[in-house]
Parts: C-alpha cells; structure tokens; sequence
C-alpha cells in the first residue's frame, strides 16, 4: 500500500503534528501573556481549545515518533478512524475558537476603536490568533490526509 504524504507513521505526518503544537502552544502564550485576557470569553475558549489541540498534537507526535523508530504501521481502520475524528474535532474547535477570538478583535479595532487604548493588548491578541488559524489549517491538512487512506 503506497503511503500518502501527512499521514501517521510518516515523516510529513509528524511535520504536521510538530508545526500544530508549536502553533497552538504559541497561541497559548500568547494569549496568557496579554494582561485582561479572562476578561473576554472569547479569548478563555481560545486558550482553552488551543491547549486541547497542543495536547492532541503532541500525543499523536509522539505516536508518530514511536512508529516511525520501530518501524509500526498506523493504517489500521480503528487507528485511522481515531486519527480522523480527533483531528476533525480539534480542527473544528480550533476554527471556531479562532474566528469567535478575532471577531472581538476586529470589534475592538474597528467598531469602537478600543484598540487605541494602550492598556488593551490588542497586538498580542491578533498574534495569538494568527498562531491559532495557522495550528488550525495544519490540523485540517492533517485530517484531510488521514481521511484519504
């Protein structure tokens, strides 16, 4: 069986995992260093979701790590359909917590210009949602790849 590119147990796939975690830790940190984050919800769920995805990330890398040393074949129908609900799951929550999050962004810049505000650490927040959207598409790509086999 001829291995698709991204899909676990392979080098892309752990590429993937890898570039997920660090872009969700990223927007973790990101985020918890902005002083008045809890404040928001918007921004609660975020952290919440991208601390789920890290954990998801790095477990699965780790798996992709183990198969990878001992040379263990991931496509089994029950891993591969555990592979793609999860992914599919994280990648949703990811979306949804990254669009909720910017959209109290653009309200903030644009609608009642508190970004304007010094004390309000809007460029953290667009960072750690930046971080979060591209954790989020490595994530879908990661899906989409394991949905293939």
């Amino acid at each position: 069986m001829r291995e698709l590119a991204g899909s676990p147990g392979t080098w892309s796939g752990l590429s993937l995992r890898v570039g997920q975690l660090v872009f969700a830790a990223a927007s973790v940190c990101a985020t918890a260093s902005a002083l008045g984050f809890a404040v928001y919800t918007a921004f609660c769920y975020l952290i919440a979701s991208m601390g789920l995805q890290a954990l998801w990330s790095l477990g699965l890398a780790c798996l992709d790590c183990y198969a990878l040393k001992f040379k263990k074949d991931l496509h089994s129908a029950v891993l591969l359909s555990l592979f793609v609900v999860g992914d599919w799951v994280t990648a949703i929550l990811s979306f949804a917590a990254s669009c909720s999050a910017a959209g109290v962004v653009v309200l903030f810049d644009r609608d009642i210009y508190a970004c304007r505000n010094p004390q309000l650490p809007c460029g953290r927040f667009e960072l750690a949602i930046a971080c979060a959207f591209l954790s989020w598409a490595f994530s879908a790509t990661s899906a989409l790849f394991s949905e293939c086999e």
